[in-house]
């Protein structure tokens, strides 16, 4: 969204540039009527130079009666800085998006970001091992069809629920680390256990994905391709014999 400011200013701008240059030809249409209709009498050239005079005349009138309607307006407050930096990043990252590759790029840098806000915390190596999981759960999101599909649902609700702990396990390190209390200590080491526990459920659930996709996906019988080039080479390997019996000079009795 643009900044409504700056919008209003330069909505302010055009209208005086666009009555300035209808005032410019008014005059000039004007002047040109007044000056030719003297010599050649009123005929219908004439009319059309004195109504294109009037017209441009009217229309720059209007042009200023909006200029000065505009100008009476109180322009909008000026734009917050961080609003502004958020609005621009935000169109930033929509201009990215949008390209072939873009929505992978975005994710990429704010995996990235937010590893490096917990970097030298107790949530940042199970939040990597998370990482590591959803990529590979991500990977094989769209094998996990039929009954699997529950597990997926409940995969993306852990995964939230586990990244908003570990800025939970952070925020509290942090702020022990300014007031060290036994109470901040034992609520940290509870929240790290949990944050602990709930990425190895996850990579537990991960396993047990990958299992479902690989026995979803291991046949009962040969392979059709492998089974189909099998019988090629039987194939070649008959017409092969068959072509060296008839090369084959038959022996005189």
């Amino acid at each position: 969204m643009a900044d409504e400011r700056a919008r209003h200013f330069r909505r302010l701008r055009r209208l005086r540039n666009s009555a300035r240059r209808w005032s410019v030809l008014a005059g000039g249409l004007g002047g040109a009527a007044a000056v030719l209709t003297p010599y050649a009498g009123l005929g219908l050239a004439d009319a059309a130079w004195a109504g294109a005079a009037g017209s441009a005349i009217a229309v720059a009138a209007w042009r200023w009666v909006d200029h000065r309607a505009l100008a009476a307006v109180p322009p909008p407050p000026a734009l917050d800085p961080a609003e502004a930096a958020a609005r621009s990043r935000a169109r930033l990252v929509a201009a990215v998006e949008r390209l072939p590759v873009g929505p992978g790029v975005v994710a990429e840098v704010r995996r990235v970001r937010s590893r490096l806000a917990l970097r030298g915390t107790a949530a940042a190596e199970p939040w990597a091992r998370l990482d590591r999981a959803a990529l590979t759960l991500a990977g094989l999101a769209g094998r996990l069809t039929g009954l699997a599909e529950p597990a997926v649902r409940e995969a993306a609700e852990a995964d939230r629920s586990l990244r908003e702990l570990a800025t939970r396990v952070a925020s509290v390190e942090r702020a022990a680390k300014l007031t060290p209390q036994s109470t901040l200590n034992e609520v940290h080491a509870t929240l790290v256990a949990q944050l602990e526990d709930g990425v190895a459920a996850y990579e537990r659930l991960v396993v047990a994905a990958a299992g479902y996709v690989a026995e979803d996906a291991r046949p009962n019988t040969e392979h059709p391709a492998a089974a189909r080039l099998t019988e090629a080479t039987d194939l070649l390997h008959g017409v092969a014999s068959a072509l060296a019996e008839l090369r084959t000079p038959l022996r005189a009795p």
